[in-house]
């Protein structure tokens, strides 16, 4: 009994909600992207640009700077993938897995540049935690309100003001509209392609801040590798939340927690290859739970041609 309280103790929800908040960040912009008709197979890939280069900034200029270069890195992949799949209309899934590829090559040839490292860069600084007034004297509850990253309230205002963005707003509801029916869209006077491209770069930006957040809160330094998966994970977190911002994190943090929980579970000797499974088998498990179930856009992953029907 001890043990299974120690697995969901203040601790573990603390880990959980600090393992959320990239799968969360990076899940959120695939909702933008997708909710344009876009598929973005290439989260993994502006993740891991923005973990590299956000590590780059933070060991050159401070952690607010480097910050600023990861979601320019994110920005940057997310250019080529809209050039490439909504400009010249190249497959979706083929441009998202050749930016994965680059992404990767890219980062080590960047780390023994600038590190003269192939694989991790040196300790970098982190953004100045804070503690919430009031409840960090509470024991039980300091692991969840002391030392926290800026970068995790600054996350949860993200999806509830994307939830206000897409549902009620202009710019939300023409996105929503070339996701569902293009060509009724333009119809209207709504550039289809603008719109894509929107959705494309507001998934490369929070795509490059999460692979950010990684470096530079989470472990404080850059090390190739680092995003496991999960910009995938996110793209599952975004289906099985049903193409919404609260949903994708709510779904984001079941991942979170079941990372969190792999960690703890650990200690309690249990073999670490099955243990480090759990947030795959999980990943799996709940795509296999959504389908048929989970509604997409009705022209994600539709090449848009103006000329045709």
């Amino acid at each position: 009994m001890e043990a299974l309280a120690a697995l969901f103790s203040t601790d573990t929800l603390a880990s959980a909600l600090r393992m959320t908040i990239p799968i969360a960040l990076t899940s959120l912009g695939a909702v933008y992207c997708e909710r344009s008709g876009l598929v973005n197979i290439g989260l993994e890939g502006m993740m891991v640009a923005g973990s590299f280069f956000g590590a780059l900034g933070s060991f050159q200029h401070g952690p607010l700077y480097g910050l600023l270069l990861g979601m320019t890195a994110g920005v940057l992949l997310a250019s080529i993938h809209a050039l490439a799949t909504v400009t010249f209309r190249v497959d979706q899934i083929v441009s998202g897995v050749a930016l994965n590829i680059l992404a990767a090559g890219v980062a080590r040839f960047c780390s023994i540049m600038f590190f003269s490292m192939a694989t991790t860069s040196p300790h970098i600084s982190r953004l100045h935690a804070f503690s919430i007034p009031g409840l960090r004297d509470v024991p039980a509850l300091q692991p969840l309100v002391t030392n926290v990253s800026p970068l995790i309230p600054l996350a949860l205002v993200l999806v509830v003001a994307s939830y206000f963005i897409l549902g009620r707003t202009v710019f939300g509801l023409r996105l929503r509209s070339v996701g569902e029916n293009p060509h009724a869209a333009d119809s209207l006077g709504i550039s289809v392609p603008a719109f894509r491209w929107s959705g494309a770069l507001i998934s490369g930006l929070l795509a490059g801040l999460a692979g950010a957040y990684l470096s530079i809160e989470q472990t404080g330094m850059y090390v190739e590798g680092m995003t496991q998966g999960k910009g995938f994970i996110a793209l599952a977190a975004m289906i099985f939340g049903n193409w919404t911002p609260f949903g994708a994190l709510g779904a984001s943090a079941l991942f979170g927690f079941a990372e969190s929980l792999s960690f703890r579970v650990v200690a309690q000797n249990i073999p670490y290859q099955f243990i480090k499974m759990i947030p795959y088998v999980l990943t799996l498990l709940v795509l296999v739970g959504a389908v048929g179930k989970a509604q997409a856009p009705a022209a994600d992953g539709v090449p848009y041609d103006r000329g045709g029907q």
